[in-house]
């Protein structure tokens, strides 16, 4: 008996993580791949996805996660490579902190685009590979904007409640696949094109920082998703929420002076 479950511990995991390039999803590579997992690293810049598998030991696959022949092609990839188990959906991001009032249409296209209909396509595309293995993962990064609303995060709050909902609903539908749906949603995570990428200015991204003791960092995010998937496969974290001390809600952030 305890050499069955030995066993099947050494079972070799491999992963598809998108968002990899930097932040959150790079530091997940490395989390999984000091873990000893086979890891797909997926972005659309394939000079930083190849720097990170030169240093971890990752494929790099550069991919689209929003266009359909480029996820055609990434599973067409990885089938050859040898298949997935689990699927790690990071890739997304916000643009703009405009009022509803003030949106502007191209910046909530994008927010949709790339947190909502990239994780559906993705997800889309591995499922029959993930419930063929019989006993698949999927982890979605969604965020506490996908929980609570705030002011000037009407785009963003939208597309992470999209995400969240999609999360649920596919948790639903796949228990009967004994197919795992994993929700990680962080609060306010410090790195490196966050702030910059929604602000588009360095002096205004680092406002949303300042002063505020030890916010998250993409280890700390990467820790839990390793975590959660590292789990026994019957252990189900369904949703797990991660803040700073610092940040008890998205309207509460204690700030030093």
């Amino acid at each position: 008996m305890t050499e069955g479950i030995n066993n099947k511990a050494a079972v070799a995991k491999a992963a598809v993580v998108t968002g990899a390039s930097t932040g959150i999803g790079e530091a997940t590579v490395r989390a999984l791949r000091g873990e000893g997992w086979t890891v797909y690293a997926v972005a659309r810049r394939a000079d930083r996805l190849e720097a990170l598998a030169a240093e971890t030991g990752a494929v790099a696959l550069p991919a689209d996660v929003t266009d359909d022949a480029d996820v055609a092609r990434l599973l067409d990839e990885v089938t050859r490579a040898g298949g997935i188990d689990t699927l790690i959906n990071i890739a997304g991001g916000a643009r703009g902190a405009d009022t509803v009032a003030e949106a502007k249409t191209g910046d909530w296209e994008w927010m949709f685009e790339v947190n909502v209909l990239g994780t559906m396509k993705l997800t889309r595309a591995f499922l029959p590979m993930l419930r063929a293995g019989g006993e698949g993962t999927v982890l979605n990064l969604t965020s506490t904007a996908g929980l609570s609303a705030y002011e000037g995060g009407g785009g963003y709050n939208a597309a992470k409640f999209a995400q969240h909902a999609l999360t649920g609903a596919l948790r639903l539908e796949e228990a009967e696949h004994n197919l795992r749906v994993i929700e990680v949603a962080p609060g306010l995570v410090q790195t490196e094109e966050f702030a910059l990428n929604r602000l588009g200015d360095q002096s205004a991204a680092a406002k949303v920082y300042q002063g505020v003791e030890k916010p998250l960092t993409a280890a700390d995010v990467a820790d839990v998703v390793r975590y959660a998937v590292t789990a026994p496969h019957h252990v189900n974290l369904d949703q797990i929420v991660i803040r700073p001390v610092a940040q008890a809600a998205n309207y509460k952030l204690i700030r030093k002076a």
